[in-house]
């Protein structure tokens, strides 16, 4: 319940995975939700990107689908899992996604974010939540607006409230092939993260080759604006140098 206003907060929802294990710990059932400030040229989510549930997806109120969700507790807990918000982008949903966190504890809560939000609400869902996992999609904020057509200055402030904090999170760098998966942007991505006291790790995400086929479907054309064919550097001693685990996914 939304003790403001009275009414629980309904969400919009692209879809419900079950049995996800590339979304934090353990197997997790993923909660896609619909909507997204930014408009990344890669985006292996592009149904995800459009408010609303016209254009696909359902609508849910908090209470019902935690429901939904605290039916599979018992297996995701046994597996050191839990559920994991993303999308789209779960701060656009943040009052939906802090009651639902609230009423499924104490089953492990992750969301996935690209950390475009004002940073009250930024810390707001980070607070209800057990582990953040932020999408540095690039340090250079021309090539940020270039690329996902906003500037990375409120994402890199959102990111700079982790580094200095307490909560657990995970950087999650997108490889794209000549844009993000340069040395001088991993570089400075580990140079920003190293010696935080929560994070967790780093993990790499090299392009999706599948992507583009989603787009006709979700009503949109696909502008990739990089060789799409070419292989992402992936560089893994670039942030195990510097003491950060890391991961490729």
């Amino acid at each position: 319940m939304d003790k403001r206003s009275g009414f629980e907060t309904e969400g919009t929802i692209l879809e419900i995975e079950e049995f996800g294990v590339h979304d934090g710990p353990g197997i997790r059932t993923v909660v896609f939700l619909k909507g997204c400030p930014l408009q990344c040229s890669w985006c292996q989510n592009p149904e995800a990107i459009s408010f609303g549930a016209d254009t696909g997806g359902f609508i849910m109120a908090a209470g019902e689908l935690a429901t939904r969700l605290a039916r599979h507790q018992r297996m995701l807990q046994e597996s050191g899992g839990g559920v994991t918000f993303s999308g789209g982008e779960p701060l656009s949903q943040a009052e939906f996604v802090i009651q639902v966190a609230a009423a499924i504890k104490p089953m492990h809560v992750a969301i996935e974010t690209s950390g475009q939000a004002a940073t009250a609400v930024f810390k707001r869902v980070a607070e209800a939540v057990d582990l953040v996992m932020f999408d540095v999609k690039h340090t250079d904020p021309v090539i940020h607006k270039q690329f996902t057509g906003q500037s990375n200055q409120q994402i890199l402030t959102n990111l700079g409230v982790l580094i200095e904090g307490a909560k657990p999170f995970i950087v999650r760098v997108p490889l794209i092939p000549g844009v993000s998966d340069s040395e001088a942007n991993l570089n400075r991505t580990a140079d920003l993260i190293a010696g935080a006291p929560a994070l967790v790790g780093v993990e790499l995400l090299p392009y999706n080759t599948m992507a583009p086929a989603k787009y006709p479907r979700a009503g949109r054309q696909f502008r990739p604006g990089f060789d799409t064919l070419r292989t992402p550097l992936v560089d893994v001693g670039i942030f195990t140098s510097r003491g950060i685990k890391c991961d490729v996914l």
